[in-house]
């Protein structure tokens, strides 16, 4: 990559506009769904390009939708800064430029990019934007190099370094396609470039517009056109089909994985975990393999998160220990707490500190205080649990009736046997008791013991008689079971 200089400060004082080129097909993508809108690590392909023109402080971001207009348009709604100009006709990337280019204010640099590359990083197009400003270019070419171009149009340079044309595959001439700089389409510009697209013509078999016209434009204007060369040529990879996509999604999952790294993440499996951009975790976090991890999730030190476990918008505390194979959405586990393995917290749960919620617990809507234990096969929905209370195996908080759903209260210190189902709405007291079994219907007052079942008997014979009118099967399946039917009789 080429070194930057200290640009001069009427240089760092352009404003910098962006137009995001995102009207396109993507036929090749063989998908009902825009092809800028398929996601690479969680965000939309169109967002990256956004989002890196949101990090450079660009005054305005104009993206230029086309195809699924509509839905683009909507995914992007609430984007600070972003405005829309639809392409209707599909005329060629410099027909798609003057329709974004029609509302800038002319007094800044233009930066172009594409809502089908998202992989080209903040800090490249930081050194990019320098590089121009510093130079005094008037266009400047993101350009990249490869052992085999195929496929890319090609930089084709002057003595001394400008470029002097961009000549398309189809082009060229052998001499011209054994050249191994490549043209990325990234390009920033001074304020003239609105003027000059203008003069584009289509005089071409295809008869659209080529951006690729201003570098002329630009040269007859006597404006300095060079280039800038990546370090990296996997930055300007597009994504036109589903395996194209699914390399893009292998390099930022491994970008993602690697900074992380380097901030003190520990993490056993790199390759097998997937972790969106918008998550944060905190240094001396272990994670297992196989994670997935999405949204606004968020890991505090120290926090353990068990193989292949998947956590969205959730808060982990520190210290907290999320056991193997748990699903985790929309909720917060407190300090030093421990969830699964096999655990699903569903959205509005709240674990205060060391929490215990062991295998085949489900929680919605519940906040559990300080040291309660949910150990096994359970379902806590609608409920607010007291600290130290002990919630048995098999309990089941019934919040549904049909059409409405009811919250209870359960205080501190409380034992709730094993299989008991308490009928929502109820309130059980501080260090009440619920003995196995009971179905409760009726609040418990504070220091009470509540039994709600019926009152065992038991029936001599009665196994006999009922195995007995099934003798035939009982044969034919149970063996140990005939056998005793005929040791007894």
């Amino acid at each position: 990559m080429t070194p930057t200089q200290d640009p001069a400060p009427s240089a760092l004082a352009r404003p910098l506009d962006v137009i995001v080129l995102a009207a396109g097909a993507g036929t090749r993508m063989k998908s009902d769904l825009p092809k800028v809108l398929h996601p690479v690590a969680g965000r939309p392909m169109v967002g990256w390009a956004v989002k890196a023109a949101q990090d450079l402080g660009a005054r305005s971001i104009v993206v230029v939708t086309g195809h699924g207009a509509e839905r683009v348009e909507a995914a992007l709604g609430g984007e600070g800064g972003v405005t829309f100009a639809r392409q209707d006709q599909q005329l060629g990337t410099g027909h798609a430029f003057l329709c974004g280019a029609e509302g800038l204010s002319g007094d800044g640099d233009v930066l172009v990019l594409y809502g089908d590359t998202p992989l080209l990083s903040e800090a490249t197009l930081r050194d990019l934007l320098a590089d121009h400003r510093a130079e005094g270019s008037a266009m400047t070419v993101l350009t990249g190099e490869l052992p085999d171009a195929t496929g890319y149009g090609r930089i084709i340079r002057g003595e001394n370094g400008e470029v002097q044309r961009i000549v398309e595959e189809k082009a060229a001439s052998a001499e011209e396609k054994a050249v191994r700089e490549f043209n990325s389409g990234v390009y920033v510009m001074d304020r003239r470039a609105p003027e000059l697209a203008r003069r584009i013509g289509n005089d071409n078999p295809a008869q659209e517009y080529y951006l690729t016209d201003l570098l002329e434009l630009y040269r007859a204007e006597g404006g300095a056109v060079r280039a800038f060369k990546l370090s990296d040529p996997d930055e300007v990879m597009g994504a036109n089909d589903r395996r194209q996509l699914a390399d893009a999604e292998a390099v930022m999952r491994r970008r993602i994985t690697q900074g992380l790294m380097k901030e003190g993440v520990t993490i056993q499996a790199p390759d097998t975990v997937r972790i969106e951009d918008t998550v944060q975790i905190a240094r001396d976090v272990l994670l297992e393999p196989g994670v997935i991890l999405t949204g606004q999730t968020v890991i505090e030190s120290g926090a353990v998160i068990g193989a292949y476990s998947v956590i969205g918008d959730s808060r982990i505390g520190a210290g907290a220990a999320v056991k193997p194979h748990s699903v985790l959405e929309g909720a917060e586990v407190g300090a030093g707490a421990d969830v699964g393995p096999f655990a699903r917290l569903r959205p509005g749960t709240v674990l205060g500190e060391g929490v215990h919620i062991g295998n085949f617990v489900e929680t919605k809507n519940a906040r559990l205080d300080r040291g309660v234990k949910a150990g096994h096969l359970a379902y806590l929905g609608d409920v607010t649990i007291g600290t130290e209370t002990n919630v048995g195996a098999g309990t089941i908080v019934a919040n549904f009736d049909g059409v409405n759903k009811h919250q209870s209260q359960v205080g501190a210190g409380v034992f709730i046997g094993s299989n008991s189902t308490l009928i929502a709405p109820r309130t059980v007291g501080d260090a009440a008791f619920i003995a196995a079994g009971s179905a409760v219907h009726e609040d418990v007052p504070e220091g009470a013991m509540a039994v709600a079942r019926g009152k065992q008997r038991n029936v001599e014979g009665w196994s006999r008689r009922y195995w007995g009118g099934l003798r035939e099967k009982v044969d034919a399946k149970l063996p140990w079971l005939s056998g005793w039917l005929k040791k007894e009789g």
